[in-house]
């Protein structure tokens, strides 16, 4: 019995290599787009950390320029989508 399940997890895992690298074959990604990809994450990321920072910010004028900071951040993470 526990041949029947070690054969059916190694076809499992067969397919699911198989069904990557159709994906992989499917769009082959650009220099750029993995550019463009890299620069979204880690605006992404920024606009995380800020988002945090505002929710404890308690001074005005910080509170403004963090949310200056997202404003700027959103308009670019829209750019690049």
């Amino acid at each position: 019995m526990a041949r029947g399940w070690e054969s059916k997890d190694v076809e499992s895992q067969m397919e699911a290599t198989g069904a990557g690298k159709a994906k992989a074959d499917k769009k082959e990604k650009t220099p750029q787009d993995l550019a463009r990809e890299h620069e979204r994450r880690g605006l992404q990321l920024s606009r995380t950390r800020i988002a945090n920072d505002l929710e404890s910010a308690t001074h005005p004028n910080h509170r403004k320029s963090l949310e200056a900071a997202l404003a700027h951040l959103d308009q670019k993470i829209s750019e690049l989508s």
